[in-house]
């Protein structure tokens, strides 16, 4: 069987860590199934869908190199939904009702007081052709409800009805829908909910797997009756645990924080923020990976945790520092250049181990060719240090041979040598090696440095 999955966002908001989670277990498994990675819109929430937050979608995705085979738009596909309830209506599992929202909630709280679960009384199916007919002329429209298969023809009451599957990621699953109320899937303006779109998208456009969130499992309990209802074969269906913060509190009320828009701003490499999503709440150890497809030879569901996955935001950061220290300097060469700074591979190796972000390049670069302002701790041994500079041409030998004469003239040693020599000729308390930037730095400027001069 050819492998196709879906991540199916709604344009209501930006991508955030949580989304991208799911999108790159879908994708990921796609890869290394050599299956097809769909993204489908969500936007039937027409008040709140925009052009904007779409476009914003497919440029986080892009950034992160999750690449799709095919787009939908669920706003394109209404005439598809429409046919779909004709069918259910027909066979009498969709039925429509006319309570308004405060009926709802009076009829739940009067259950609650009863000692009653608060699911929807069926109310709508003792309806007569002459009663819908009065609630109509009174300017009431309906909303329609799929009936859950649980309950026998002679009594609406429902009775315990597990609906079970075999779960990707969390193995044997079941869901009492005898526990639920009858979902809308229609509300009373005709726009449809999720609940029955990604059913009829599902089928119809031939997802194999669904890979989501663990708060979709109650979901996948009435989607596989609808499923059925429509004489289709239902998806496999994987829940991932959804994420917490390094406290271990929910993340969800912090990912606005977190949207892959803010973090791109915040100059995280994409490599460094997928692999870190992919890989917490797994077996795997969280490592830096230099691409996708190393990422998706490694991916299994059995690998993945059922328990919590814990984002930590200065994890990630340490994770994106690290993979910048093995970049090589081929695959940043453009991007520098972009930036305005200059170099080659001497440059990029001798500065990458101290990056944080790429944009840190600048500042070491400004330290290498712009000129910095004269800080001198030890006046004598900053002279003496200018005075035994070696000739030009420098290599990675002159430093070695520098050092060994100025141990020898200033008696200088450890801290008491080198802090004055970092300061001088970076104005820098930590950094690179100075074996590595002293022939960057050249002579004309290590000399003016280290006499107290602005160079």
């Amino acid at each position: 069987m050819s492998v196709t999955v879906r991540f199916a966002p709604s344009p209501t908001g930006r991508l955030h860590v949580g989304n991208i989670r799911t999108a790159l277990l879908n994708w990921l498994f796609a890869r290394k199934s050599n299956g097809a990675f769909l993204l489908r819109l969500d936007d039937t929430d027409i008040q709140r869908s925009t052009l904007e937050y779409a476009d914003g979608i497919r440029r986080d995705l892009e950034w992160l190199g999750l690449f799709w085979s095919r787009e939908e738009r669920q706003s394109d596909r209404t005439d598809r939904y429409v046919a779909a309830a004709e069918l259910l209506k027909e066979s009498g599992r969709l039925y429509a009702c006319y309570e308004s929202e405060d009926e709802l909630d009076r009829k739940r709280k009067r259950q609650l007081a009863r000692g009653l679960p608060p699911i929807y009384d069926r109310a709508g199916l003792k309806l007569t052709d002459a009663d819908r007919a009065a609630l109509e002329a009174e300017g009431r429209t309906p909303h329609w409800r799929f009936r859950l298969n649980n309950s026998d023809t002679a009594d609406l009451a429902p009775l315990p009805t597990i609906v079970s599957w075999n779960d990707l990621i969390r193995g044997d699953q079941t869901v009492d829908v005898g526990s639920l109320s009858d979902p809308v899937v229609i509300r009373a303006d005709g726009s449809f909910l999720y609940t029955f779109t990604s059913v009829i998208d599902d089928a119809e456009l031939g997802i194999t797997h669904v890979i989501r969130g663990e708060d979709h499992v109650t979901n996948t309990g009435v989607q596989i009756e609808l499923f059925d209802a429509l004489g289709k074969e239902p998806p496999a269906f994987g829940h991932h645990s959804l994420l917490i913060g390094a406290d271990g509190h929910a993340l969800s009320k912090r990912l606005g924080a977190l949207s892959i828009e803010s973090l791109r701003e915040d100059g995280l490499e994409p490599m460094a923020l997928a692999s870190y999503t992919a890989l917490i709440g797994t077996s795997d150890a969280i490592e830096p990976y230099a691409s996708l497809d190393d990422l998706a030879r490694h991916f299994a569901f059995e690998k993945i945790s059922t328990g919590p996955a814990r984002f930590d935001p200065v994890e990630l950061k340490a994770l994106n520092a690290r993979l910048l220290h093995n970049t090589p300097f081929e695959e940043v060469s453009e991007r520098l250049g972009a930036l305005g700074v200059g170099g080659d591979a001497g440059f990029w190796n001798a500065v990458r181990g101290n990056l944080n972000v790429l944009a840190d390049a600048k500042d070491w670069w400004q330290i290498i060719d712009g000129d910095i302002a004269p800080s001198i701790e030890d006046g004598d041994l900053t002279s003496k240090a200018a005075a035994l500079l070696p000739a030009e041409p420098w290599d990675d030998t002159t430093w070695d041979a520098w050092i060994a004469a100025l141990k020898t003239a200033s008696g200088r040693k450890g801290r008491a040598l080198f802090h004055p020599l970092r300061l001088a000729l970076t104005g820098r308390e930590d950094g690179p090696e100075l074996k590595a930037l002293l022939p960057l730095i050249g002579y004309a400027k290590a000399e003016a440095r280290l006499l107290g001069r602005e160079a």
